[in-house]
This record gives C-alpha cells, sequence and structure tokens, in this order.
C-alpha cells in the first residue's frame, strides 16, 4: 500500500473518529432556578439565559426554568445547598439582590461559600418609578412628599424588607437628606412583577425596581421612570430616562445578573456553565437582548466573580449597619 493511500486511509478513520468534546461534562435536561414568581429580574435572566444557552447549542434541550420564591431568594439557595447539592444539570440565578441578603445573613445557617459563582451576563440599574397617571413627574416631587410626610407614599419591590429594592429606595431618600428612613413605607412582594401589579392597580405610589423588570411597561406607556440609579443616562433608547445624579441626588444602584451552581457539582461543569455562560455573555445574540432590555455591559465570569461576590457582600454589610437594616 502506497504513502498515500495509508495517508488518506488515515485520514478517514479520523473523520470517522466521535469527536473528543472540551470538557467530559455535557449537560442533559437542565434547569435554572428563578428565585421568585414570573415576571421579575432573576425570571428574566433564567428565561433569557436559557433560550441563549440553546440557541447557542450549549445545552441539548430547551432550558426548563422553575420559580422557586420565597425569602427572596433564600428558599432557592438552600434547595442548592441542601437538597441538590450535586447537581450538575443546575443553574440558579443571582444578582446584588442574592449578596444583599448573604450580607445581612438572612439565610440562615449559610454563607456565600456554599455555592459556585459562575458568571454574570451584565448589569441591571435601578429605577424609581410610577405609574403613568401619577402626580408626580420628577424625583424631586416623590422625595419633597417623603420629607413631609412618608405615610402618603407606599411604595413596591420585588424584594423583602431590607432587600436590594428597599436599599435603592433608602440609598436615594439618604441622599435627598431624609432622615426618618424607618418612617417610609416600603411594602415586599415575591418579585417585579408582582410589584409592578400593584403599582398599575393604584395600590401603591411607586415602584423600586430594576430597568428589565419595567421595560415592557415604559414602551407600553403604563409606567414612567423618574430616575434611573446610574452614573450618567443610558444609551439608545432609554436615553430619555434622567438620572437621580442629573437631578441632584447623588445616589446610584446597580444589580448584577448572573448565576451560581450546586457547590459539589463536579469540577468539570463548573468550568462548563463558567465557559458557557461567557460565551452567551459574549456573543452577539446576547448584546441584543442587552440593548433591547436595557441592561449594560458587567464583566465577571468564574473566579473573579467569586472575589467580586466577597468585595460586595463586604460592601453591603457596612451599608446595611449605616443605615441600621443590620447591628
Amino acid at each position: 500500500m502506497s504513502k498515500k493511500t495509508l495517508l488518506a486511509l488515515a485520514g478517514a478513520m479520523a473523520l470517522a473518529l466521535p469527536s473528543i468534546p472540551a470538557f467530559a461534562f455535557q449537560p442533559g435536561n437542565v434547569e435554572c432556578i428563578a428565585p421568585a414568581n414570573p415576571g421579575g429580574g432573576w425570571d428574566f435572566t433564567c428565561r433569557q439565559v436559557g433560550k441563549a444557552l440553546y440557541d447557542l447549542k450549549k445545552v441539548p434541550g430547551p432550558v426548563q426554568v422553575t420559580n422557586m420564591p420565597g425569602a427572596s431568594g433564600g428558599v432557592a439557595f438552600a434547595s442548592a445547598v441542601t437538597k441538590r447539592a450535586e447537581d450538575a444539570n443546575l443553574l440558579v440565578a443571582a444578582s446584588t439582590a442574592t449578596t444583599t441578603r448573604l450580607a445581612q445573613d438572612k439565610f440562615p445557617g449559610m454563607n456565600k461559600d456554599m455555592v459556585r459563582w459562575v458568571g454574570t451576563v451584565g448589569a441591571d440599574y435601578g429605577i424609581i418609578a410610577v405609574a403613568k397617571d401619577s402626580p408626580y413627574k420628577s424625583l424631586k416631587d416623590l422625595i419633597e412628599v417623603l420629607k413631609s410626610d412618608p405615610s402618603r407614599i407606599s411604595t413596591a419591590g420585588g424584594s423583602a424588607v431590607g432587600g436590594w429594592d428597599h436599599l435603592k429606595l433608602l440609598l436615594a431618600a439618604r441622599a435627598a437628606g431624609i432622615k426618618h428612613l424607618t418612617q417610609i413605607k416600603y411594602i415586599a412582594f415575591q418579585g417585579g412583577g408582582e410589584a409592578l401589579t400593584q403599582l398599575l392597580g393604584g395600590h401603591v405610589q411607586a415602584f423600586s425596581g430594576d430597568i428589565s423588570e419595567v421595560q415592557g411597561h415604559i414602551e407600553a406607556g403604563d409606567v414612567r421612570v423618574l430616575a434611573v440609579l446610574s452614573a450618567e443616562r443610558l444609551p439608545g433608547k432609554l436615553k430619555d430616562m434622567p438620572t437621580a445624579k442629573e437631578q441632584g441626588y447623588d445616589v446610584e444602584g446597580a444589580n448584577w445578573r448572573g448565576f451560581y451552581v450546586p457547590k459539589k457539582a463536579s469540577d468539570d461543569s463548573y468550568a462548563y456553565w463558567a465557559k458557557a455562560v461567557e460565551d452567551v455573555y459574549r456573543s452577539a445574540e446576547w448584546k441584543k437582548v442587552m440593548a433591547d432590555n436595557g441592561l449594560m455591559p458587567f464583566d465577571r465570569q468564574g473566579p473573579a466573580l467569586d472575589k467580586f461576590v466577597s468585595q460586595q457582600i463586604d460592601q453591603l454589610q457596612e451599608l446595611s449597619k449605616a443605615i441600621g437594616l443590620v447591628k
């Protein structure tokens, strides 16, 4: 047999061999837990990233989304820690709301090192909003009422009392010089969707949440944003929304969006999900999702996110102590 024939035969055999995956772990029936009811930021993160993972062929089938409300993420966190600690096909949506509760020791007996932090897919800036027919036309209008008679305004949010949505409201109030922060009425719901329903139904006067939660309502004209908690105005179709800073209130509030996985799942599965989430974040498909939903760049992947989470927990713990939410 000639050398040329041998080379051709070797090439054919190589093509016939199954390809060796980059990771020993290959996902199966993947589930993403959104730690709140449908309609909020965690639900958005699971559904949109789940779709992107499937579209980019990172998973073999559609990602199942499970809504697991309770304790502002505590029920889902506990499930990942105690019931599904070795489940390599489980992703759990996380955000600044998660680190806030961890900073305040609101997940009893648990801490951030009991899960593994995978990566982020952007940041969602906080907003203070009202219904379209609200008499409050600016953040200043709302603040002046909170200063004179805080009982007149109830603000709804998708996190528990002391959670991130509540903290954003208090940060804005503190920036305005309000001293009686504990008198400000905040009503907690199991997700931004429920809180917005209360706003649109006229049961509360304001909403504290994130851009992604109100994007559809802004486009429909049901909700008016009084202030975005960003350093500068957001780009594109969000450019007309004023910041709190330009109205004289020095406050920022960015809510990162990302995932953690169970602690005892294999190292290879962790590496797989860190790479898969990073690939989603860098894809053209995800850039469009970000542009359509007001998400801003925020890039912390794998160990970099773990380090960031530790730093943010320390910062939020200090902040919570400063406003009396943690002793």
